[in-house]
């Protein structure tokens, strides 16, 4: 292994909270970054630089945030990215240790979030403009007008089901899984059990989505301290989880064609994950345990055919066979993913990167996968990014 990988010294999250039931943003980001920096045994002045991710929220909220823990007259760079912010300031972070810029980055996440998550600027051209008349042409316009988030998902669902002919209930057995993952993670909002009888009886919301199959707004924080492999030795720093590869892809022209699966971020998943594959010389066969971004059902479902944890037209076999949790091929999402442990947005990417780090520790407790050598992290925001990054254990 090249002796620039990054390093993730320390990892820091707060437990999350429903929305508009928790400390405002900057107490919880900055509680987030003490957590990460005491993790990795460094002071705030040993940062050189630091991203802090966030969508809702006011222009510098980063300085605002890390003003609470130090001034020490550092680069703060603010990343807004969709869904995918945090594991893009964690992207940042990790590009400025590699490239020999710093030695030390800190990525913060962290969302204050409020039950209603309407855009802000109506007036303005919306950057989901284009992937709205994509579906729109393909499914008409839905009850109640313009289509949210829940909406494009559903439609990509519904295209699976037509297409290879499968159960839609299959869907609802990932909210089951992701409960039950949830139940031994003490971060998690979502804790208690569901049948997929439940997850089917909650109220539909559109195509094969119930509302149990939906990620719930959510408000939280968490960090990360990424430092080189030089410099954690100098320093007596915990070196033994790197950051193998790392992969950020946008989208192809594929997307806007018509197929919904390409629209919810397909193909930019799949481009992402072999690069990462291609430059860590690990394959989705070795992989685990997996952080995946399911803000619904139907995407971890598309996902696991993305990343090529199986085959395309078997996902209906794997969940069903419970490869897909503890005892199967991998455990995808021990922390109960989006749907159950939460989607603070700027937040999110950082959380799975946690978790990440304390499974690949063996700190991960009750959720904890035994042997866990390489671990992988998929984070997608619409509009749009994917980010895909392999985690290894290495010798210290």
């Amino acid at each position: 292994m090249p002796e620039n990988k990054a390093v993730v010294a320390g990892v820091g999250m707060i437990p999350f909270a429903k929305a508009g039931h928790s400390d405002p943003y900057d107490v919880m980001g900055a509680e987030a970054a003490r957590r990460a920096l005491a993790d990795a045994g460094v002071e705030y002045s040993a940062v050189q630089q630091a991203y802090t991710s966030y969508i809702y929220g006011d222009s510098t909220g980063g300085e605002r945030t890390l003003y609470r823990v130090g001034m020490s007259g550092i680069p703060i760079i603010n990343v807004h990215n969709n869904c995918s912010s945090g594991s893009t300031a964690l992207f940042l972070a990790r590009q400025a240790v590699e490239s020999g810029v710093v030695d030390v980055a800190l990525a913060l996440g962290f969302e204050q979030m409020e039950a209603n998550v309407e855009g802000r600027w109506p007036e303005r051209p919306h950057p989901l403009e284009e992937f709205v008349k994509v579906v729109l042409a393909k499914q008409g316009m839905p009850e109640g007008g313009i289509p949210g988030a829940a909406f494009f998902y559903g439609a990509a669902g519904d295209q699976y089901v037509e297409e290879r002919g499968i159960d839609p209930s299959v869907f609802a057995h990932i909210t089951v899984k992701n409960r039950r993952h949830a139940a031994n993670n003490p971060y998690a909002v979502f804790r208690d059990p569901l049948t997929v009888e439940d997850v089917l009886a909650s109220r539909r919301i559109s195509g094969p989505l119930t509302k149990f199959q939906c990620c719930p707004p959510t408000s939280g924080a968490a960090a990360a301290v990424v430092v080189s492999k030089e410099y954690a030795k100098r320093h007596g720093l915990r070196s033994d989880v790197v950051i193998a590869a790392q992969a950020m892809a946008t989208d192809f022209p594929t997307t806007f064609e018509g197929d919904m699966k390409r629209l919810i971020s397909y193909d930019m998943t799949a481009g992402a994950s072999k690069e990462v594959y291609e430059h860590s010389g690990i394959g989705p066969e070795d992989v685990r345990v997996a952080e995946l971004h399911d803000c619904f059902t139907t995407h971890e479902f598309l996902i696991y055919e993305a990343l090529g944890l199986t085959p395309e037209g078997t996902a209906e076999k794997f969940v069903l066979d419970g490869q897909n949790t503890y005892g199967g091929k991998v455990v995808a999402n021990p922390s109960g993913g989006l749907i159950a442990r939460g989607h603070p947005i700027g937040a999110t990417g950082l959380a799975q990167c946690a978790e990440l780090v304390w499974q690949l520790r063996g700190q991960a407790e009750g959720r904890q996968v035994e042997g866990v050598t390489t671990a992988l992290q998929h984070n997608v925001g619409l509009g749009g990014a994917a980010v895909v990054t392999m985690y290894q254990k290495v010798d210290a």
